[in-house]
C-alpha cells in the first residue's frame, strides 16, 4: 500500500504525535509498504515545499500559544503536485489545523479513504485560546468540532477505551477502532545505553547515590508538573534519602515552574535540563530511578510505556486511561493529590529490592501488549477496512 500520512508535528518535535506518526511511518516501511509523512517545515525561514526520505515538509508558522506546535495553510500546490504523483491508497490523518485538513482535501479530490486517528483531548487545551473566558462555550465548540471530524471519516481511529467513551459522549455513534500506537521497546534496552555516560552526567550534577525523580515531555500547564512540584516539596520536609528531580523538556510552562520551584525553596533539589532530541531520550529515562507524572490529559500515556520499557517505575496521578499501563502496586503506584505524593514517593523509595526487581519485571511484561507487531497488525486492518468501504 502507499500510505500518507498528514500530521502538523513530526521530529524533531517532541510529543506523543509526532511519536506516534514516526512509529507508524517505520513500521509501515519496514513492512514493505510506501509510507509518505506530510509535515511542516522546520523553522519560518523555510519557504519552500521539500520532499525528501518520503517526508513532505510545508512551509507554515509557529502557532505561539502551543510552543513548539507549527500550523500550515489548508492548501499548497506545490505540495499537491507531488503527492499526486505517490499514487495513494489511504490517507492517515493525524492532526486536524492546515495539515489535517489539507490531507482531507486531497482524499476527496482523489477520492481516496480517510483514516483519522484522534490524537489529542482538545477540552484539554481551550485554555490556550480562552484564557479561561467562556471556558464551557470554548469546551462545547470542542465537542462538536470532534464529532464532526469523525464523521468525516472513513474509519476512525481512537489510542485508548477511555478516549472511544469520551467521544461517545460527545455524541459520535459511529464504529470506533481502538489502535494504542506501537513503541519500538528494543531502543530502551539497558544494553544500548553508554553507562559511562550515564556514570559522568551523574558525577557532572552531583546526583551520584541519590534517586533520582524524572518528569520528561513537554512542559505545558495540561501536564501538571506544579502538581509534582509541590507533593516533591512535601517530602523534602521529611526526606528519607537523599533525592532529586530532573525536569527533561521544553514547553510554555517552564518559567512558571522555574518561580513556582524557587517561590517553595526546592530549587536546589530541582534541575530543568529543557529539550532534549529524541534519539537520547531513551539515555534519560535511564538516568531516573522513578518516572512521575500527575498529567491526566494522556490519550494514550506513550512516555509512561517508554519508561516501563527502560526498566523504571511508575508513579503517576490516576487517570482512568491509564489503567491499563499500570496495575496499582504490581507494575506502578498511584497517587491522587499532592499529599499523597509524598506517601507513595516514600512507598517507592523504600521498597525492597527484589519487590522492586518483580514489579519492573511485571511491567515490561505488560507493555509488551503495546509492541510494534501487534500496532501494525491493528493499524493493516483498519486501512484494508476503509479501502473496502470507500468502493
Amino acid at each position: 500500500m502507499n500510505i500518507g500520512l498528514f500530521s502538523e508535528t513530526y521530529p524533531p518535535d517532541i510529543n506523543g504525535v509526532a511519536t506516534s506518526t514516526n512509529a507508524l511511518f517505520n513500521v509501515l516501511n519496514a513492512h514493505g509498504h510506501h509510507a509518505y509523512v506530510i509535515t511542516t517545515q522546520l523553522s519560518d525561514k523555510e519557504k519552500e515545499v521539500t520532499f525528501e526520505d518520503n517526508i513532505i515538509r510545508i512551509p507554515g508558522f509557529e502557532f505561539k500559544q502551543l510552543y513548539g506546535y507549527r500550523i500550515a495553510g489548508i492548501y499548497n500546490p506545490q505540495a499537491m503536485k507531488i503527492i499526486k504523483q505517490l499514487k495513494l491508497d489511504v490517507i492517515h490523518v493525524q492532526t486536524e489545523a492546515g495539515i489535517g485538513i489539507f490531507g482531507k482535501t486531497i482524499a476527496r479530490n482523489l477520492q481516496l479513504p480517510v483514516v483519522y486517528t484522534y490524537h489529542t483531548m482538545y477540552e484539554d487545551y481551550t485554555y490556550y485560546v480562552t484564557r479561561g473566558r467562556i471556558e464551557g462555550f470554548a469546551r462545547q465548540v470542542v465537542r462538536n468540532f470532534s464529532r464532526g471530524e469523525a464523521e468525516k471519516a472513513t474509519e476512525f481511529i481512537t489510542p485508548s477505551e477511555k478516549v472511544k467513551d469520551i467521544i461517545r459522549s460527545y455524541g459520535y455513534e459511529g464504529y470506533i477502532n481502538v489502535v494504542p500506537t506501537g513503541v519500538d521497546f528494543s531502543r530502551f534496552e539497558a544494553s544500548r545505553i553508554n553507562h559511562e555516560k550515564l556514570l559522568e552526567f551523574k558525577k557532572k550534577h552531583n546526583l551520584e547515590d541519590k534517586f533520582i525523580l524524572l518528569s520528561l515531555g513537554r512542559v505545558a500547564k495540561e501536564k501538571s508538573i506544579d502538581v509534582l512540584l509541590r507533593g516533591y516539596a512535601d517530602y523534602l520536609k521529611n526526606e528519607i534519602t537523599p533525592t532529586h528531580f530532573l525536569i527533561v523538556g521544553l514547553g510554555p510552562a517552564l518559567e512558571d515552574l522555574k518561580l513556582l520551584a524557587q517561590q517553595l525553596k526546592i530549587e536546589e533539589h530541582v534541575t530543568f535540563l529543557g529539550p532534549v532530541p529524541p534519539e537520547d531520550t531513551p539515555f534519560y529515562y535511564h538516568l531516573g530511578d522513578l518516572f512521575v507524572s500527575a498529567s491526566i490529559s494522556e490519550t494514550q500515556g506513550l512516555t509512561f510505556m517508554e519508561a516501563m520499557a527502560a526498566g523504571k517505575l511508575l508513579l503517576a496521578r490516576y487517570d482512568e486511561n491509564l489503567v491499563d499501563v499500570i496495575k496499582d502496586g504490581k507494575t506502578g503506584f498511584f497517587f491522587h493529590n499532592e499529599k499523597d505524593f509524598e506517601t507513595q514517593l516514600n512507598k517507592v523509595i523504600l521498597l525492597e529490592p527484589s519487590v522492586r526487581d518483580e514489579m519492573i519485571k511485571s511491567a515490561y511484561q505488560l507493555v509488551e501488549t503495546y509492541s510494534l507487531p501487534r500496532f501494525y497488525t491493528n493499524i493493516m486492518e483498519v486501512y484494508r477496512r476503509a479501502v473496502r468501504h470507500n468502493f
